[in-house]
């Protein structure tokens, strides 16, 4: 498919056409998949959570529901709905997860310490955003989505998302301040 319609897409979609169906996914996938590694960090959870996204775009045109008019933007919903979810199971069950090269010997320890404890304080600092806050960033700046095609994902109007935007860079630059001074 080499010129991606969508209104194309969308129609073939719900008539389950498995073509439509592998040109969507291979359009969009990568986009889903990056948008959830930024949110959450982490390469193995993003690549669920991206598959999940198409699984249940498939269980929704099957029940008739699904996308109406903006694939992209339902897909993205939908990420940032189960990014949601995974959060919030973290959040009652944290994991501490083991870096896959413990030992990396290119690197100076100090410099290696340095980059680990920037990382954790801009997690920390990200985590106390609201989940609006942090889609706004991620489809901003992860993504690198303009003001137009965020305010369409998140369904609000160019001058809300400056303002959201501008709210939660604030906010992130309080946080990794009261994150680096504990």
């Amino acid at each position: 498919m080499q010129n991606f319609d969508e209104l194309k897409a969308l129609d073939g979609l719900r008539n389950l056409d498995s073509q439509i169906i592998g040109a969507v996914y291979d359009k969009y996938f990568s986009e889903i998949y990056r948008y959830v590694r930024y949110r959450l960090g982490d390469e193995h959870i993003a690549e669920d959570i991206a598959s999940d996204v198409f699984v249940r775009l498939l269980e929704a045109l099957q029940n008739g529901r699904g996308p109406q008019s903006n694939l992209k933007a339902w897909l993205l919903s939908t990420a940032a709905h189960i990014v949601t979810d995974h959060l919030r199971r973290a959040y009652r069950r944290p994991v501490e997860s083991l870096p896959e090269n413990l030992l990396d010997t290119a690197s100076v320890p100090s410099d290696e310490f340095d980059r680990r404890e920037q990382t954790r304080e801009f997690q920390q600092a990200y985590a106390q955003l609201t989940s609006e806050q942090q889609n706004v960033l991620a489809l901003r700046f992860g993504q690198g989505y303009s003001l137009e095609e965020t305010a369409s994902v998140l369904k609000k109007n160019v001058n809300a998302v400056k303002a959201l935007q501008f709210r939660a860079l604030a906010a992130l630059q309080r946080n990794i301040g009261e994150v680096a001074n504990e």
